[in-house]
């Protein structure tokens, strides 16, 4: 279905409207409250630096699913190819990345072509994946990354930054180092490691502002494991300096710790592959 171009664009960073909805009978605040006791214990029994239950499975070359409790994204990668409409030589090959969420994955239906948040996180993608590729070992070629959310529950981007390092390893792809994200989200004195859609929405605006602190937002991070290099960063909402640094030494731990689990997804698939050749 085309994009009707006769309508007014809105921005591209929006607050759910239930946040100021007057019929809503909870303030935002109180709604933060039901899901993020005083003690820091969340609504689904994590602590506030606790991960959800994560599951990263690679079968097919080139393609990689990773599972955050709710949030499914799968991830395709295909071999390089030359770079279409493109006259000079260029001596670093080239990341295509797609990022998008499936029609049925949101609360609200999706589109079929690209949003603007879409774009947005597309780009993100690739900022942080050309780090962790060797782009120079194949000059004037492409490589196309595709990353389907099948149902968004929230740090979707990470999620997708992260599987799509475990389906360039597995497609054979040179690359510099093994890639992991984790989205954190911020509201007042609370900082939540990998949130959920409701907890990255009451994060989005301040609840808190009868008190001094008034942070609040969400922060992406990725980093390449082994030479411990931050790839990308990312960050929306108003965060004071001091805030934003406990953030990231909060997001660089929590990174460390999907690395385990994405080398235990390679190992499984190169034993897999040793039995298959030995039989």
């Amino acid at each position: 279905m085309p994009i009707d171009h006769k309508r007014i664009n809105g921005p591209e960073i929006t607050i759910p409207y239930q946040l100021f909805d007057k019929l809503n009978t909870k303030s935002g605040k109180s709604q933060f409250k039901d899901f993020v006791k005083s003690n820091g214990v969340r609504i689904d029994g994590r602590s506030a630096n606790d991960h959800r239950k994560i599951c990263v499975v690679s079968q097919a070359k080139g393609s990689a699913y990773i599972e955050l409790d709710k949030t499914k994204v799968i991830v395709s990668v295909f071999n390089p190819r030359e770079i279409p409409n493109k006259s000079e030589y260029s001596s670093k090959g080239e990341i295509y990345c797609e990022f998008k969420y499936a029609p049925f994955s949101c609360h609200k239906r999706r589109l079929h072509q690209q949003d603007p948040e879409e774009l947005q996180y597309s780009a993100i993608m690739k900022q942080a994946l050309e780090s962790a590729v060797s782009r120079h070992e194949f000059p004037n070629f492409q490589v196309d990354i595709y990353a389907l959310v099948l149902h968004n529950d929230g740090a979707a981007l990470s999620a997708a930054i992260t599987v799509a390092g475990v389906a360039l390893a597995h497609a054979g792809i040179p690359m510099y180092d093994l890639i992991t994200s984790v989205t954190l989200a911020v509201q007042g004195e609370f900082v939540l490691v990998d949130p959920n859609l409701e907890e990255e929405r009451l994060c989005q605006v301040p609840l808190f502002k009868d008190e001094q602190n008034t942070n609040h937002g969400i922060v992406v991070l990725s980093m390449l494991a082994t030479h411990e290099q931050v790839s990308q960063f990312y960050q929306t909402g108003n965060l004071a300096m001091d805030n934003l640094t406990s953030a990231i030494e909060t997001l660089t731990n929590a990174a460390k710790d999907i690395v385990v689990l994405v080398k235990k997804c390679l190992v499984r698939h190169v034993i897999k592959s040793a039995r298959n050749v030995e039989d």
